[in-house]
């Protein structure tokens, strides 16, 4: 009975060729299965009536129960006409409008026969009417209108084709009815037994046509723990099965250039954060299987310092190191940075990028030959072909989320064995996000800033509060302080009304006029030599003011840098905000964000923007961002390992599930790693099922 619901879309009845190629390519529904499982966003009660006396253009979807006096069409040629009813209800009459599509209503909804009108209030022509409204008549069978109705989404597309929530309904109904009345279970009995959850056809049926609030709660806890806990099985036996089968390079010691750096070269005493994190990682490395270890810590927290001193134990073993960072800038601020602290130490560092010449090109790959080169910094110019190492035992990817899958593989190709594997991030990950995306990694945070940082004071403004900005902008610049002004667009757009780097470029020249003021520009059209003599003007103190877009949102490290100014701020989402508040607050001096934000506001613009005045906690802000936006928003994570679509699980509402779900699937892989008895034979078929057909990124973290 499941493998009838592989079965093509168009071969249900009322769906065909036409409707089955736009369900297609406007819902991604292809089979029975994803009709299926293509769950109504919300439900509206159809157990209250109003009356017709009571109504008002304000109120949410209603229903009426009365009758139809007499229709009429008006209007003319295509385009033009409607058709209008006069609906009464014994307490008033209300007009009902359709303006296409309606040729069928009279001849299926006669006059004087009480039927059920479900629709929304609105105004027209100063009246109250209903527009498209769904007309059921009581004497019909099978009528859902009792019922909790579901809302289905669609497309302008879809309903310009009148595929409606209502037909989208009926097409669900008529599969239930036949090809998935007798659904086999997907979950072993006994878990069904354990959990308490109800079974898969009822679940199913219900999701669809609730008959009350509570089993429709019953519901989507099954079907959300059954998507959750078979992503979950997955990720744990895939990283179960790596630790088991793959050996990783033994560093067993811990060596001169470690110690020297310690104890002549480490430019502060390392947090306690930092210490646990570190002491994670040495073990990971010394025990002779792979590490795969994802580092968090927010903006400032020192992620760099523990990367080198992990590099050190590579290199004190014998091992070649790289790091690999998604752009230019921060792959430049990465190479700077080290460069730096291992100034008087004798471990070569080159910088290799898309626009390195071909003589240092020569130089890099023949020193990467004969092992002399210790530590490779660069962008994705690591992964061309000709780029190979005599023995690479560590590689270490910064903002891996804007990598691709792939992309990363291909540096694991340049090792006799899988090396070691730490991934950074200063975009703090929610727990759930976590659970999921790096589920297959062991995770490491530094939760502790250096000591001597000050809090981000962060300020929302309005354009009204334009002057008294620059007149602060001016006093910051005369205690010797510098200043970003980030903007969303570089030019203007007719589509968005956002300020733009061009205008606003003009703009800050004019109220900060040269020679007394210097403001220089960076933004993602300009070539890298124009962005590099930016950077360094400004990194050198010879600008006061730099005008950019987002490419200095992360590897920008200016700590004289006090003030960020964020323009349409409620363009951006929480993460991103954070990390660009994060390019400042990175020295001794009390830094500032200041939030400009447009006058029309959507309520989640202006949560969003409150939020980041309220805290500075990067893990709080990614928690609020996955609640507000969901995962498929989040940056990355369309191309970072989960390997389908969650259709109703959320990971911004439903953590306590996806922990729940992942306590038994770790249960069940501690027992039992390959799925290999009897009563898990199920369960190794459902994950068959759903990620054969995928690459297994979890091996490449």
């Amino acid at each position: 009975m499941q493998e009838s619901l592989n079965t093509e879309i168009k071969f249900l009845p009322g769906v065909g060729p036409k409707r089955s190629e736009l369900l297609n390519k406007e819902l991604g529904i292809y089979t029975l299965r994803d009709l299926l499982y293509y769950f109504p966003f919300r439900y509206v009660d159809r157990t209250k009536f109003y009356k017709i006396r009571e109504l008002q253009s304000d109120l949410p979807y209603i229903q009426l129960k009365g009758k139809i006096i007499s229709y009429q069409v008006t209007g003319q040629g295509r385009g033009q006409k409607r058709l209008s009813a006069k609906f009464s209800d014994g307490t008033g009459i209300i007009e009902l409008l359709w303006f296409k599509g309606f040729k069928w209503i009279p001849e299926n909804h006669k006059p004087n026969v009480e039927c059920i009108v479900f629709g929304k209030p609105s105004v027209f022509r100063n009246q109250i009417n209903i527009i498209h409204p769904d007309i059921d008549d009581i004497s019909k069978e099978k009528s859902l209108s009792s019922r909790l109705q579901p809302m289905y989404n669609t497309t302008e597309k879809l309903k310009n084709n009148y595929i409606t929530s209502k037909v989208i309904q009926k097409m669900i109904f008529n599969l239930l009815e036949t090809t998935a009345k007798n659904l086999e279970e997907s979950l072993p009995v006994w878990l069904i037994k354990k959990t308490g959850i109800i079974h898969l056809n009822e679940a199913l049926q219900t999701i669809h046509f609730p008959d009350n609030p509570e089993i429709l709660k019953k519901a989507e806890f099954r079907l959300k723990f059954e998507e959750l806990f078979l992503l979950q099985l997955n990720i744990l036996k895939t990283k179960t099965l790596r630790v088991l089968k793959t050996n990783g390079y033994v560093f067993e010691k811990v060596g001169e250039n470690f110690n020297n750096f310690y104890s002549n070269n480490l430019p502060f005493e390392l947090t306690n954060a930092q210490k646990r994190v570190l002491k994670e990682i040495r073990r990971d490395m010394g025990i002779g299987k792979q590490m795969n270890r994802l580092l968090q810590g927010d903006v400032g927290s020192g992620k760099t310092i523990v990367a080198l001193m992990s590099m050190l134990i590579a290199i004190d073993n014998g091992y070649q190191t790289c790091l690999m960072a998604p752009t230019e800038i921060l792959a430049n601020q990465h190479f700077k940075s080290l460069s730096g602290f291992l100034e008087g130490l004798n471990v070569s560092i080159k910088l290799l990028k898309g626009s390195t010449r071909k003589k240092a090109r020569e130089v890099i790959h023949e020193e990467l030959l004969d092992g002399s080169l210790k530590i490779l910094v660069g962008t994705h110019a690591l992964i061309e072909d000709i780029v190979q190492f005599q023995n690479l035992g560590l590689v270490i990817i910064d903002e891996q989320h804007r990598f691709g899958v792939a992309q990363r593989a291909r540096l694991w190709e340049k090792s006799e064995r899988p090396p070691h594997v730490l991934v950074m991030t200063a975009t703090p990950i929610p727990r759930t996000l976590a659970m999921t995306v790096y589920g297959d990694l062991d995770v490491s945070i530094i939760d502790e800033l250096p000591p001597g940082r000050k809090a981000i004071k962060t300020i929302l403004q309005n354009d009204s509060k334009r002057l008294m900005l620059h007149a602060f902008m001016r006093k910051e610049i005369e205690k010797g302080r510098q200043i970003y002004i980030v903007y969303p667009l570089i030019k203007e757009s007719e589509k968005m009304d956002y300020k733009d780097l061009e205008d606003g470029y003009f703009s800050i020249v004019r109220d900060f006029p040269s020679p007394k003021y210097y403001v220089s520009v960076v933004h993602g059209k300009m070539k890298a030599e124009e962005k590099d003599i930016s950077m360094k003007h400004f990194k050198e103190g010879k600008t006061n003011i730099l005008v950019a877009t987002t490419v200095i949102e992360v590897g920008v490290d200016i700590p004289n840098a006090s003030v960020m100014v964020i323009e349409s701020a409620e363009r951006f989402g929480l993460s991103q905000l954070h990390q660009l508040r994060g390019r400042v607050g990175r020295g001794a001096d009390q830094s500032y964000c200041i939030l400009m934000a447009g006058y029309k506001l959507s309520d989640e613009g202006r949560k969003r923007l409150e939020i980041m005045v309220r805290t500075n906690d990067g893990f709080e802000i990614a928690e609020a961002d996955l609640r507000l936006r969901g995962p498929g928003d989040i940056e990355g994570t369309q191309q970072s390992g989960i390997p389908f679509d969650l259709k109703i699980a959320h990971l911004g509402r439903d953590g306590n599930i996806l922990q729940y779900a992942r306590d038994i699937a770790g249960e069940i892989i501690d027992k039992d790693p390959l799925l290999a008895a009897d009563e898990n034979r199920l369960l190794k078929l459902q994950l068959k099922k759903l990620y054969n057909k995928s690459v297994n990124w979890g091996e490449i973290s």
